[in-house]
């Protein structure tokens, strides 16, 4: 297994399965393949087409490995509700994903709704009462 590090796109409050991943990467295997067929336009060079072709194909892919990435996060939503409100909120990893190493997220830094963002209607979802991070527990602070 390679241990490169990776860029992780964090959301506050959400641990993102790996279908963003996916879906970042289809996205950007898409603008790549533009990209080169423009340069083909304005050059003639087959070359870029050709390259362009290829990447096509590794969209396709891409976004074939993204959908049945999603259909398991959606399975995991139907046949238990508590385990993926868990994985979403960062409690314990996707069960599709590495589960040895897991940490909980953090949640130290994580702002209330209703006290720190001025959001009346969010009262019933008041997180200023939620124990010490886990997270902060397992590894230390961020």
């Amino acid at each position: 297994m390679n241990n490169d590090a990776v860029w992780v796109r964090g959301v506050t409050g959400t641990q993102l399965h790996h279908t963003t991943n996916l879906q970042d990467a289809g996205r950007f295997l898409g603008n790549a393949a533009m990209a080169l067929q423009a340069a083909h336009v304005r050059t003639g060079d087959d070359r870029y087409s050709s390259l362009a072709t290829q990447i096509k194909t590794m969209v396709a892919e891409a976004r074939a490995l993204e959908t049945q990435a999603r259909a398991s996060m959606h399975g995991l939503h139907s046949a238990d509700p508590e385990r993926f409100v868990r994985c979403r909120d960062g409690e314990e990893p996707w069960p599709d994903e590495i589960q040895a190493g897991f940490i909980p997220r953090h949640t130290c830094k994580d702002q209330c709704l209703y006290h720190d963002r001025d959001v009346l209607n969010a009262i019933m979802q008041c997180t200023c009462g939620q124990p010490p991070c886990r997270a902060c527990a397992i590894a230390g602070p961020l």
